[in-house]
């Protein structure tokens, strides 16, 4: 009997059936460090569905009738996801389920694969019943990524903060790339460095390790998030009625009230408008001033009313407020929508910089300063 034919050994069956992993590989060819790492941080599923891969078609089929329903169901679903695996991790695998592999060379896991095996020994019924609640699976988990990029950027770079930097490059790996480009930088100069860079030379996380990242995201972030989606309601239709133009919501803001009085007084608590501005400590008021690029300055006062005009021009040093007066008065007719739009601009700044802690934004009624 050849080598290719012979009988699998016993207790790699009972290891595979079992889904687990046998210690350390016992001598034979050691592989290179790294490949010993990235074997050693495979899950037993994975591992068996190396194995499975390996032996082919034939004996795979043979070997996979001896499980049950639910360990057919974890290996196929290591396998669909398994993709390229290295020559050397391979040998590290089988080394570890005592069968050492000659024949070198990467294996491949993909749905197709997989569904080819199970149709050697199962009912089709079966076999699309098995695929469709792997692909659920992988739907799932899709779906998990989407909600989690859709949360604040500010939320995600908070939870981030608190997780180890590989944590987190695994993390932005997998939200939206725009996403993943607002957040970076909120993490701070030094961390946003060493995660990028993780994130460079960061190799395919293993599958066990994306689950336990994957579960914890949806307890801890995203359950959180949904259960205060009230408020994030509430701020999302105030920074809406801020951007939407003044003539339009005093049109509507009537109605809104009468019919809903309680929701909509709630939401004008969460507004910042441009007038509120004019609440800022004179020094924070200054600095949004200065922020503002081009004319946007000279416009978003030209409009506003006198009584507000002067208390922004109150916050400027007496030569750069009569050059912004100099402007204004030499810019001739404005069209008003022009004027809301910088008046908008202005507010969304001061927004900016209350997130990056530059300045205070002033406090509601019902948060009061105590001394």
């Amino acid at each position: 009997m050849s080598e290719k034919d012979a009988p699998m050994p016993k207790d790699t069956f009972e290891a595979a059936e079992a889904g687990s992993v046998l210690p350390a590989p016992f001598g034979g060819r050691s592989g290179s460090a790294r490949a010993r790492r990235e074997a050693r941080a495979l899950a037993g599923p994975e591992k068996a569905a190396i194995l499975f891969l390996c032996l082919g078609e034939k004996r795979g089929t043979a070997l996979m009738q001896k499980l049950s329903e639910a360990d057919i169901q974890t290996i196929t679903r290591a396998m669909a996801g398994l993709g390229s695996i290295p020559a050397e991790v391979v040998e590290e695998v089988m080394e570890e389920f005592t069968y050492h592999v000659t024949e070198g060379g990467e294996v491949y896991g993909s749905f197709a694969v997989a569904e080819g095996m199970l149709r050697g020994f199962l009912p089709e019924a079966q076999v699309t019943q098995i695929m469709n609640q792997v692909r659920g699976r992988r739907n799932e988990n899709r779906g998990m990524w989407d909600r989690f990029s859709a949360l604040n950027e500010s939320v995600i770079a908070n939870y981030l903060r608190g997780e180890h930097e590989q944590t987190a490059a695994a993390i932005l790996t997998n939200v939206a790339p725009d996403v993943a480009a607002k957040v970076l930088p909120m993490l701070g100069p030094d961390k946003m460095q060493e995660v990028a860079e993780r994130m460079m030379t960061m190799d395919a996380v293993p599958l066990h390790m994306m689950r336990q990242i994957e579960e914890t995201l949806q307890q801890e972030v995203i359950g959180s998030a949904s259960r205060s989606s009230g408020g994030d309601t509430q701020q999302r239709m105030a920074d809406l009625f801020n951007k939407l133009d003044r003539e339009a919501f005093d049109k509507i803001a009537p109605v809104l009230e009468e019919r809903h009085p309680e929701r909509f007084f709630a939401i004008k608590q969460r507004m910042f408008t441009f007038a509120d501005l004019a609440k800022l400590d004179m020094q924070d008021l200054a600095r949004v001033m200065r922020g503002m690029e081009g004319s946007m300055l000279p416009l978003a006062l030209r409009g506003a009313e006198k009584e507000l005009r002067d208390t922004f021009l109150a916050a400027l040093p007496a030569r750069t407020r009569d050059m912004l007066l100099d402007e204004m008065n030499t810019m001739g007719p404005v069209r008003g929508r022009e004027v809301r739009a910088a008046q908008v601009a202005m507010v969304d700044l001061a927004k900016d910089l209350a997130e990056q802690e530059v300045i205070r934004l002033p406090l509601d009624d019902e948060d009061e300063l105590i001394e």
